[in-house]
């Protein structure tokens, strides 16, 4: 090799920043202990990163600066699928009228053309949208309800009717705006402050005897929600019934998710309880920032897109199949799961949220409220879902499958399965109107010991036609077992269903 040749040569690896010969010795060279210093070459799961000691060259700077992006997008986007969902949800309920004078009652319940995250097949669904201004807003609320408002953070505000301060009497409630320093009432209401302008109000009637036409009077019968200052002439409500109906709720999953969650912090007060300054930070850098347009570049919607893709298909294995044993109903097994862990409503567990519950939760279903997690005997509900069978496969719309309730299924009210679709979480839209079952339904067949089977297929086995529910070929499926009052054998678990079994 020519000298010219060997220079070049040498120079090229340099401007690489590939320097093989080590730096001359000084006289204050201390030896530097292990782990400090970073390779000028390192194998990544990202590729190949290149330094020239300790400085990253052009090429490894562009790649690590677009992970740092991607990271902090797909983190972005499992902290505020709560934030998503709750746009979608307002989004939802102001297409069929504007807030405050709108009220959607599903009068002959909420069936599988409602796209709504979850929803049992027996409650009476009713809900409205709530914009407040600079004052107090009254809500006067129907008897015997499960009534929650939530606020556009998805935080819990209070409860009213059979869990609330009414106590099921209905009463009247004062919902209190961000930054409001005005007298209020003295007496005659239920006082809430609300961090949030936006306010989600929702609550569940019940049939009586097998009727929805009480609790849909007695909402049309009591319910007002006017300003404070209208106290004396309230405006009038508009009913409107979405039974049958299609409708949506249901938040996106691809880089429209990142246009709701934009909605809602440019809506919304900066409030350091309602998102973290953490994730705000986040948001802040891939462009979400409250009084700034989104506007992502070529380069960021790319990210983003692909954040979304991996952020969905990660909150769908959080619920599917967690990591956390900690969500499994029955130590040890690997099929019932519930997303509160230790009933923890909030999220927050010895001085840490729980981040991958607040992500299945949020994913998953809709309402915050101290009262689904309370574990009371006789009182309240539980929740038991099921993704997989007993051998951990994803549930088959195409397969039979089977769940035997042994005798004495420990619910005070009743009990029931709802069968849902895994891309929506919504009701499965099969052939039956309400896919699902419940312990107050007609003709079941009752096993010699007691005991319940609850099949779970494309068509009903032979026989067993009350105790079906039917599912979808080329679709997978998940159910929610509820227990409304659930009692002692439960909690102490010696009392539970089988897993989902195939049926060969």
């Amino acid at each position: 090799m020519s000298l010219r040749i060997l220079v070049l040569t040498t120079s090229a690896i340099m401007l690489a920043g590939f320097v093989a010969a080590e730096p001359p010795p000084m006289k204050m060279a201390t030896p530097i202990p292990e782990g400090i210093a970073t390779p000028d070459t390192l194998e990544s799961r990202i590729g190949t990163l290149n330094c020239f000691d300790g400085v990253p060259d052009k090429k490894t700077t562009e790649l690590v600066f677009d992970q740092l992006a991607f990271q902090r997008a797909t983190q972005a986007f499992l902290s505020t699928i709560q934030v998503s969902s709750m746009a979608a949800m307002e989004h939802g309920i102001r297409e069929f009228g504007p807030p405050n004078t709108t009220a959607l009652l599903f009068e002959d319940l909420m069936d599988s053309k409602a796209l709504w995250l979850t929803p049992n097949t027996v409650s009476v669904y009713q809900t409205m949208w709530l914009e407040l201004g600079d004052e107090p807003m009254v809500l006067e609320t129907p008897p015997k309800v499960l009534g929650i408002l939530d606020d556009a953070w998805f935080r819990y505000v209070a409860d009213f009717g059979n869990a609330g301060p009414d106590k099921g009497k209905g009463g009247k409630f004062l919902l209190v705006p961000p930054g409001y320093e005005g007298d209020l009432p003295d007496e005659g209401y239920y006082v809430y402050h609300t961090r949030t302008h936006g306010n989600w109000m929702v609550w569940r009637g019940f049939q009586v005897e097998g009727s929805t036409k009480p609790a849909i009077d007695a909402t049309k019968k009591f319910l007002k929600v006017y300003p404070l200052s209208q106290k004396d002439n309230p405006p009038k409500i508009t009913f409107i019934d979405l039974s049958g109906k299609p409708n949506s709720t249901i938040h996106r999953m691809d880089f429209g998710f990142w246009e709701e969650v934009n909605h809602t912090i440019q809506d919304e007060p900066l409030d350091v309880d309602g998102l973290s300054p953490e994730i705000r930070g986040l948001l802040s850098s891939i462009g979400i920032e409250k009084g700034k347009k989104f506007e992502p570049d070529d380069r960021m919607k790319k990210i983003l897109t692909e954040a979304a893709k991996v952020g969905s298909v990660t909150a769908r294995a959080l619920a599917a199949r967690p990591e956390d044993p900690r969500f499994y109903i029955y130590p040890g097994e690997r099929v019932w799961t519930n997303p509160f862990i230790q009933g923890r409503y909030d999220f927050l567990l010895d001085g840490a949220t729980l981040l991958d519950s607040r992500a299945y939760m949020h994913f998953y279903a809709t309402g915050i409220t101290p009262a689904m997690s309370v574990r009371n005997v006789g009182v309240g509900s539980q929740y038991l879902i099921a993704y997989l069978d007993q051998n951990g496969d994803a549930l088959d719309g195409s397969k039979t499958y089977k769940i035997n309730l042994p005798p004495n299924v420990p619910a005070k009210d009743f009990w029931s399965f709802t069968v849902y679709d895994c891309q929506t979480r919504s009701e499965l839209q099969t052939d039956q109107r309400f896919p699902g079952i419940d312990n107050k339904s007609e003709g079941m067949k009752v096993n010699e010991d007691g005991s319940l089977d609850i099949y779970f297929a494309p068509q009903a086995p032979a026989g067993m036609e009350e105790n079906w529910i039917q599912t979808v070929p080329g679709k997978s499926w998940n159910t929610i077992f509820r227990l409304y009052g659930p009692l002692k054998p439960f909690y102490d678990k010696t009392w539970k269903p089988s897993d989902p079994v195939l049926v060969e």
